[in-house]
């Protein structure tokens, strides 16, 4: 029974990990690291995407680069194992800010709930197939101005960004 119930966890951990990667993957511009929390023929109805991981991979990169920074936040995430499946629940808030064409910046927020199925494959979880519901949203003009006096440690979306790095 322990170990069952210990298996589970360790499955549950695997999840919100792939969960928190997706979350990196978008925010940090790494494609390669968003592929991966797919399987190759998963699929995801992302508003107004509806495709493949390799489609949805085309499509949301030139998206996010219009923005100059975006910042995904996951809170309750519920799942249900059901041996090499899973099915999760994932509410989150995404914040987003930059330049649409024209000359205001805007920045855009939405509250979302990620629902996902997922397969594990020689012991590997990854999303098979992901619907994302838009809950609410709010966008407002913002001051171009940043908040200085944190010297280096500025954000990156790239794998020059700290996180990547491992600080000593």
């Amino acid at each position: 029974m322990v170990t069952d119930e210990l298996a589970a966890l360790l499955d549950e951990r695997a999840i919100r990990r792939v969960l928190l990667t997706y979350c990196r993957a978008i925010d940090r511009l790494d494609i390669e690291l968003l592929r991966d929390c797919y399987w190759p023929e998963a699929t995801d109805r992302h508003g107004p995407f509806t495709g493949t991981r390799d489609e949805f991979v085309a499509w949301v990169g030139p998206l996010l680069r219009r923005h100059t920074m975006t910042m995904h936040h996951l809170g309750n995430i519920l799942i249900d194992l059901d041996g090499d499946s899973a099915h999760a629940e994932t509410y989150g808030v995404a914040y987003h800010s930059g330049e649409p064409p024209g000359d205001v910046r805007w920045n855009y927020v939405a509250g979302f709930r990620y629902v996902d199925t997922f397969a594990r494959r020689d012991g590997q979880w990854r999303i098979a197939a992901r619907v994302t519901v838009i809950e609410w949203t709010d966008a407002w003009e913002a001051d171009r101005g940043r908040i200085g006096g944190f010297g280096e440690y500025l954000p990156r979306r790239d794998r020059s960004d700290l996180a990547y790095r491992r600080p000593a």
